[in-house]
């Protein structure tokens, strides 16, 4: 008997230790939108076309990886080609003509010397000089202008990133401001779509839920309305960058509400029916409630009631 009674005390103490009672008051509880983001690249920049002609060579398709400054197509106008032949048959004839023109001159300064020529005569065969150079001057100007177009028909990527989309190919006319591919840069992000009549409730620098089990910061809100929706982007670090244009659901808190919260270790289930205990008038008795949302707090997993308890009502938390 002397061993049996301290045992008893021992599993009476422990069941006492067990029960834990609260008294039931409402608390605040975040509501969450549930929407889409669309993965976006920061940057979204087109390599265009700066001279007209056939794109002979396109080194670049879509999802590849491209650096500032690496060729991505290349354009060639014949007529440029026949420009600069053309340029070089002209110099070509000006410079025997130039070269007789300076000996003439030469041989018309000793002349002068001697008073054999006028010096009208003299300046003649100078002029003549500087009108031969002018020409030759003016066509190795307008031969470089047409280099520099020529070498403008490279089209090359305007920063680091990768290849959105390419919609042209290879053998097709391409004018001047054409695209000839889109370039994504500068990371990602998302990218969200809101109802506007959740839009007051947005604040830059709110925490936001990502489906991936990933947390972002709401970073910017757009000011304009389009189509009765708002439009704000979204930072998520280490963000998969595969897909651009991916769907990715994400979770909003748009507003606060009171609710009736008990931890999940005070609700028991019988028979399919969720029940809490509470204490009643002269013993605790089981209510059967109805769950809602489940909230984590702290580590701390709480169960919205909505029916069955109110507010006052003493949980006792015996852990069955």
């Amino acid at each position: 008997m002397k061993y049996i009674l301290p045992f008893l005390l021992v599993i009476l103490g422990a069941n006492i230790a067990q029960a834990e009672s609260f008294t039931l008051t409402p608390q605040p509880i975040t509501e969450w939108k549930a929407v889409y983001g669309v993965v976006e690249t920061r940057d979204r920049v087109p390599a265009r076309a700066r001279i007209s002609g056939t794109i002979v060579e396109l080194d670049v398709s879509e999802g590849d990886i491209v650096t500032a400054g690496q060729r991505i197509a290349l354009i060639r106008d014949d007529k440029m080609v026949f420009q600069l032949a053309a340029m070089d048959a002209q110099i070509n004839t000006l410079k025997p003509r130039l070269k007789t023109a300076q000996t003439d001159l030469k041989r018309g300064e000793e002349l002068f010397k001697r008073g054999v020529i006028t010096k009208q005569r003299f300046e003649q065969l100078a002029t003549q000089v500087d009108v031969l150079l002018g020409e030759i001057n003016t066509i190795a100007s307008n031969q470089a202008v047409v280099k520099q177009q020529v070498a403008e028909g490279e089209i090359i990527a305007p920063e680091n990133g990768v290849v959105l989309s390419v919609p042209t190919s290879k053998g097709a006319i391409a004018t001047p401001g054409e695209s000839i591919a889109i370039i994504g840069g500068g990371g990602v992000f998302l990218r969200l779509s809101i109802p506007e009549r959740h839009s007051a409730t947005l604040k830059a620098g709110e925490q936001i839920e990502i489906g991936e089990g990933k947390t972002g910061l709401l970073v910017k809100i757009y000011p304009q309305i389009e189509g009765g929706r708002v439009l704000a982007d979204v930072e998520v670090a280490d963000l998969d960058d595969r897909f651009i244009g991916r769907r990715v659901p994400v979770r909003l808190p748009v507003g606060t509400r009171q609710a009736m919260l008990v931890p999940e270790d005070a609700i028991s289930m019988h028979g399919g029916i969720d029940f809490v205990t509470v204490q009643g008038a002269n013993k605790p008795i089981r209510r059967a409630v109805v769950l809602g949302a489940m909230v984590n707090r702290d580590g701390k997993i709480l169960h919205e009631i909505l029916t069955g308890l109110v507010a006052g009502d003493k949980v006792v938390n015996d852990h069955e």
